[in-house]
């Protein structure tokens, strides 16, 4: 402030500036020492009035820059009734700045949080890892836990399940899970645009056309095939059909408000296959409570996660067990509980396992009360904090599994 009053001094032109600055300093401070309103200020003067009739309490002064000094910007003086003298160096380039950053901020808040894929992967890539969920691991390891129950509960009785077979079919959840993903976006482009959540998948944003997302698919269900090829015959046949289910499902939530049921009996066919990889062929007793148990567990999970979009479902007209359901919820999850462990049970009963496995299935049995009891359907975060939970559930049953199986 020194440096401005000597500057004002110093120069000719700025004594305008200097008489109506005082004058204004003098009614900000001191408002009972004159009445009258602030000078006008003529055409050579560099002084801005933001003073009106509407708002008289804070009035701006703009001062330009100088050739041969440090002001670089234009700086803002604004002097208030009530506060005193505030100074801010504001310039074009600072506005430019915070303008970008608002949009970036702005964008980061829509997008949510920022993926590793997004931080570690080369940028033409990125739109195809995202496509394929490569960053939310859940839907693997619940495709994938049905498998490994299926494949541990046909092993020999006191030895370890195939190894091989659990890889293979951990390497083949993780293809068919982003084959299903992206069969999903391509054919709910038209729905993911209208959903908050979904907008900004890579086909819906336009970051891949459809013809991309074809191409990815292509190369998923080749590599896909390549693990198939390593079963038997009959396994083969069998991993084959569950594509039927695979590419109709996402059509399922535009005919029945019960998309979840159909999505449990696709995502739960490696119960049944799982154990025809081993044996070479089905064992009823064994395998259809195991896959309807699955089947049970779907409808629970799912329902708590489509509690995040049932407020777009309603606007876009698709369907849903959470909408199916509405306050009711809860009750009817757990019954779904009830069947899921149920089943389990019949299972491990029907495979004479082990009685390790049934306290296990106990600890499972606690892991699914307490998430639909505790989840708040009316809560986004709640609902998906749950959701991801069922990792945990699967991953017990399979400790239980596993375990059983050695002490029988």
């Amino acid at each position: 402030m020194a440096l401005l009053f000597r500057l004002s001094r110093s120069s000719r032109n700025l004594q305008p500036l200097h008489h109506h600055l005082s004058l204004a300093l003098s009614q900000s401070i001191n408002p009972h020492l004159t009445n009258s309103p602030p000078p006008k200020p003529s055409s050579n003067h560099y002084y801005y009035d933001n003073f009106s009739d509407s708002n008289r309490r804070n009035h701006e002064l703009y001062i330009p820059s100088f050739d041969d000094s440090k002001f670089n910007y234009f700086h803002l003086i604004r002097l208030g009734q009530s506060s005193g003298i505030s100074t801010s160096s504001h310039s074009l380039r600072d506005e430019e700045k915070e303008k970008r950053d608002e949009s970036n901020n702005l964008e980061l808040k829509n997008k949510g949080s920022v993926s590793w894929i997004d931080l570690y992967l080369p940028e033409k890539i990125r739109p195809y890892a995202h496509l394929a969920r490569l960053d939310k691991p859940i839907g693997t390891w619940l495709l994938a836990w049905p498998c490994m129950w299926s494949i541990t509960l046909a092993a020999s009785p006191g030895h370890l399940p195939d190894l091989k077979m659990l890889t293979l079919f951990g390497c083949g959840a993780f293809l068919l899970r982003g084959a299903g993903c992206t069969i999903n976006d391509l054919l709910d482009r038209d729905i993911d645009t209208k959903v908050e959540r979904t907008r900004s998948r890579p086909v819906a944003s336009g970051a891949l056309t459809p013809f991309q997302g074809v191409g990815f698919l292509g190369l998923q269900l080749l590599l896909g095939l390549g693990i198939l090829l390593q079963l038997n015959n009959y396994s083969r046949i069998l991993g084959a059909s569950s594509l039927l289910l695979v590419f109709s499902y996402p059509l399922m939530k535009r005919i029945t408000f019960w998309p979840q049921a159909y999505l449990g009996l696709t995502f739960n066919w490696g119960a049944l296959l799982g154990w025809s990889a081993i044996r070479g062929s089905l064992d009823p007793a064994v395998v259809l409570p195991l896959y309807l148990s699955g089947v049970c567990w779907t409808l629970v999970y799912d329902t708590i996660y489509a509690h995040q979009d049932k407020e777009d479902d309603k606007i876009v007209g698709v369907k849903s067990t959470a909408l199916r359901f509405g306050d009711s919820t809860k009750k009817w999850v757990s019954g779904f509980g009830i069947a899921c462990i149920s089943g389990l049970a019949l299972s491990g009963f029907n495979a004479n396992i082990g009685w390790p496995y049934y306290v296990f299935l106990a600890g499972a049995s606690g892991q699914l009360a307490w998430q639909i009891w505790t989840v708040d359907i009316s809560s986004g975060a709640d609902c998906s904090r749950k959701f991801v939970s069922n990792k945990w559930f699967g991953a017990i049953v399979f400790g239980g599994i596993l375990i059983g199986r050695l002490s029988s």
